[in-house]
């Protein structure tokens, strides 16, 4: 079947696409993309008749080289399409491999890194590829499952931390307006402080603003306040059918309450009431079942597999790369490209909602 392609970097056909995909969320956008400043944001777009896959990337410069790679956003992103990717015919997935290793050579890209969407179905039309690596697992709530159904499956300790919190009397609200975004974003910071984080985690009001006001999406900033103070919050991404939360923070002086459980607690009862079908957990630190992942389980044990995409497009340039940085890989862990290792900054923020504390 005769396709197309095109690279499109505005924000209006960008939408577009996005818009016209059977499931995407916020991290697809040209806005979210927009924020990362490591590169050029661009999506690729490949089209046979009425149906399309679109891959936003982020396109980055090789120092000291005429090579670039890619990669993408904070977050989970990947392909969409207008059609289940599971569902793809096997000459489509064939015709839109050619046409992406094609846009590679063309752009002069070594290799593509890529977070995958868990719920998009991606590695359907990823494996055809090469690249495809299982990365864990993620958790997730189902929330078809009544409130008191979903309780009832916490850890007993969780169970009875979580009633206790609601015991306290704690006001829980929903707040978009600029004060609220200016005491969360002043706890937040407080947080970034605390656990040395990396200085890109350090996000100023108009960030979160900018988020909360997306076009096309109901996103929330959820505060708990210990009568006028602050406590804890987050900063929820909602698409059609999922729920997560994207950033969180808690007081200092509140750590020991621990209330980002009862903020988990209330993001299920905020995802149920918007009909939401699934509140994302997310998994733990680079794929791993510890500590972080154990803390998410208390909440639910349903769980789906987690997948990156570490595809190179040429060899001979990635291994000299690799051979002139002085990477090693390391049996622990996976980095991916390996001729960035050596230049990676620490990143030590995990949200509060993650603390891996019970």
């Amino acid at each position: 079947m005769d396709h197309q392609t095109c690279i499109i970097s505005n924000k209006k056909e960008w939408d577009a696409y996005v818009a016209k995909s059977l499931i995407h969320e916020a991290f697809h956008t040209w806005y979210y993309h927009s924020l990362n400043k490591t590169g050029e944001p661009l999506l690729f777009v490949y089209e046979e008749g009425d149906l399309f896959i679109a891959l936003p990337v982020i396109k980055r410069k090789i120092e000291n080289t005429s090579f670039f790679d890619m990669t993408s956003v904070y977050g989970y992103s990947g392909p969409v399409s207008n059609i289940d990717l599971s569902d793809l015919p096997e000459l489509t997935i064939t015709n839109f491999k050619n046409a992406f290793v094609n846009f590679m050579k063309g752009q002069n890209v070594v290799c593509i890194f890529s977070r995958l969407h868990p719920f998009l179905n991606q590695h359907s039309l990823l494996n055809n590829f090469g690249g495809l690596r299982e990365n864990g697992a993620t958790l997730y709530m189902d929330l078809s499952l009544s409130i008191e159904d979903q309780r009832s499956k916490y850890e007993k300790r969780l169970s009875r931390q979580v009633r206790k919190l609601r015991e306290k009397g704690y006001v829980i609200m929903e707040d978009n307006s600029a004060e609220g975004i200016k005491n969360f974003t002043d706890m937040y910071w407080k947080n970034m402080d605390r656990v040395s984080a990396s200085s890109h985690y350090y996000f100023d009001e108009q960030y979160f603003a900018n988020l909360l006001n997306m076009e096309g999406f109901e996103n929330k900033l959820v505060l708990i306040y210990n009568g006028t103070e602050l406590i804890c919050g987050a900063l929820l991404l909602l698409s059609d059918s999922i729920i997560r939360n994207h950033l969180s923070a808690t007081s200092p002086e509140y750590l020991k309450e621990s209330p980002s459980k009862l903020l988990t607690d209330e993001i299920s009862v905020i995802g149920r009431r918007l009909g939401k079908k699934i509140f994302h957990l997310g998994g733990g630190v680079s794929g791993k079942e510890d500590s972080l992942f154990t803390f998410k389980r208390y909440f639910s044990d349903l769980r789906v597999k987690d997948y990156i995409w570490c595809y190179i497009n040429d060899d001979d340039v990635y291994n000299d790369l690799v051979l002139k940085a002085g990477a090693k890989a390391d049996d622990e862990s996976f980095f991916f490209p390996l001729y960035r290792k050596a230049k990676r900054q620490t990143e030590t923020y995990v949200s509060d909602i993650e603390t891996p504390t019970i």
